[in-house]
């Protein structure tokens, strides 16, 4: 017989990607999963794995179908610089929001955004460009750092909504 937490888990697919930061004085745009057909993402936060050089900034995630991009959360981005291991990114309003960078320099509770928010990772949903055109979810960042450093593992959690829809790591 299953668990409560093993019946919870099954309701979702999950998946993560590691990126390492390397960009060298410029914005970069790391694809980290692929869409097909339709998906909707119910959470999608990222951990610090690596402490973060002293100039990351303008950090988002966004959708990019290889002619448009569209934000995933406000495209004039955070500032990521110099957070330490273990601090957490999170998706936790709409679209117009840029994503909220929590460090773990300090303890803290999370709290969704507000008392009406289904929870702390606000879902959206994603749908592939037509006739099979990759549309990727990519993390975007800017740095003045010659090169910059750290680790960021990013989370996904996702189930398909159209017959077709999946989500794969890249």
């Amino acid at each position: 017989m299953a668990t409560i937490g093993e019946i919870l888990n099954m309701k979702f697919n999950k998946a993560s990607k590691t990126q390492t930061l390397s960009g060298n004085n410029a914005t970069v745009a790391t694809p980290l999963f692929r869409i097909t057909g339709t998906v909707q993402v119910t959470q999608l936060y990222a951990v610090v794995t690596t402490v973060l050089g002293s100039n990351v900034t303008a950090a988002h995630w966004r959708s990019n179908d290889q002619t448009a991009t569209l934000p995933i959360s406000a495209a004039a981005g955070t500032t990521l610089s110099s957070l330490p291991v273990g601090s957490v990114l999170t998706r936790h309003s709409l679209v117009s929001v840029a994503l909220k960078a929590d460090s773990s320099a300090a303890a803290k509770v999370i709290d969704p955004v507000a008392a009406t928010a289904p929870a702390v990772h606000m879902p959206f949903c994603v749908v592939q460009k037509t006739a099979g055109v990759n549309t990727d979810i990519e993390f975007v960042y800017t740095t003045t750092n010659q090169p910059t450093s750290g680790v960021i593992q990013h989370f996904v959690e996702w189930q398909p909504l159209s017959s077709d829809g999946y989500l794969a790591v890249l």
